[in-house]
Order: structure tokens, then sequence, then C-alpha cells
């Protein structure tokens, strides 16, 4: 499978799952402004017409877009690594967490804030909106490893997340604590430290080819 992506954006989730799954895919570097695709200097929107990533070609070939749909693909075919769920409310309870975290977090409260062009008093309101989601969030984590029984995609995809708070200083996880310590004690799980160091690099790579094209 191949796996366009942008480094430290949502699609690092789906680079989680694979390294917790140990699948070998084909990772390809989008930059976020040109919308050109790295290895090749391709054009994305001929993959993707809304120039978004993740994006995931199948090895039958076909693109699948929208990352809580693609996590949940790569969850059932690869059912070994035990990222997903068992049919019933096993996979409903995976489902309620991947679309909470892409509608109440990812969406609903981090794009707004790392916007660079909203309007401070959009910022606020929507900080003011998002903490209860956050305290939903840290009141559930009391006392819990995961957001399932076991380490799901949908983990991977919260900690990618959350990783963006180093980007939005509102959002200090000092007053989330159970928030804080899922974040640090799973950041140190082998298959997301391997996916978080190697897209931080990349990430600088990205922003000092920016500043030289500039």
């Amino acid at each position: 499978m191949d796996l366009y992506f942008s480094p430290l954006a949502c699609s690092m989730a789906t680079r989680i799952a694979f390294y917790e799954a140990g699948y070998d895919a084909t990772y390809l570097e989008v930059d976020p402004l040109t919308k050109r695709v790295q290895n090749d200097r391709s054009d994305f929107f001929a993959v993707n017409p809304l120039g978004l990533v993740p994006t995931l070609r199948t090895d039958d070939g076909v693109i699948l877009t929208e990352n809580a749909a693609i996590l949940q693909y790569v969850a059932e075919r690869l059912p070994d690594s035990r990222i997903g769920a068992a049919p019933g409310m096993d996979r409903a309870r995976l489902q309620q967490w991947l679309c909470f975290i892409g509608t109440e977090l990812h969406k609903g409260l981090f794009v707004p804030l790392l916007s660079k062009t909203a309007p401070a008093e959009a910022k606020t309101y929507t900080l003011e909106r998002g903490l209860s989601r956050l305290d939903y969030l840290d009141s559930y984590l009391k006392g819990r490893e995961f957001l399932l029984d076991h380490f799901s995609v949908a983990d991977a995809y919260l900690v990618t997340v959350i990783n963006w708070t180093m980007a939005t200083p509102p959002i200090d996880l000092a007053k989330w604590p159970n928030i804080k310590a899922y974040y640090e004690r799973t950041r140190t799980r082998p298959s997301i430290a391997k996916a978080l160091a190697e897209e931080f690099a990349l990430y600088k790579a990205e922003l000092a080819r920016h500043k030289a094209a500039a």
C-alpha cells in the first residue's frame, strides 16, 4: 500500500498503524504548500482532487481518502496486528472514537487554532467550545491505558492530534492531567516514537526547503 502524507499531519496516524502492524508500506511525501509529491514532483491533485492527506493507494490500485476510513481499512487489512476491533459494539466504539477525534478535536478544535488566517475572535470562540471536549476526554482517560481495551488505530489518531498542542500554546495539557499522562505514556511506544522521530525530521527539512524557496 502507498500512503501519501505530509509531515506531522493527521496522516501520521496511518504511519503509526503501519509500524504497529509491522507492515512495509510505501510513503510518498506531499508538500502541503505546492501539493507536489516529493519523490517525483508529480501533481498530488491528480491523485486526490482535494489535495488532502492522508490518501491511500491500496494494493489493487484503489484510492481511498479520509483518515477514519483509511485507518479502519488498514486495521481490517492487517487483522493480526489487533489494531482494529471485533464486529459489534467493540467496532462501534472504535468508530465512535475515530469520529470524536476527527470532528470534535481535529476539525472542530485544532484546525481553527492552527489556522494562520482565522481571526482572533474565531480562535477564542473555538477554544471556549473545545474545552468541554478536552474535559470529556480527560475524564474518560482516567484509569485507562488506551481508548479501547487495547491499542488501536483510534489511539494512533489521538496521539497524532494531541501532538499538535506543541503548536497551539492556548492548549496547555497541564490542565488535563489524564490526557497529558496518556500522551507522555503512548509517545514512548515503539511505533509512535519511530513515527514521531521520522516525521519531525521531515518537517524540519520541509521548513528549510520552504525558507530557501522564499
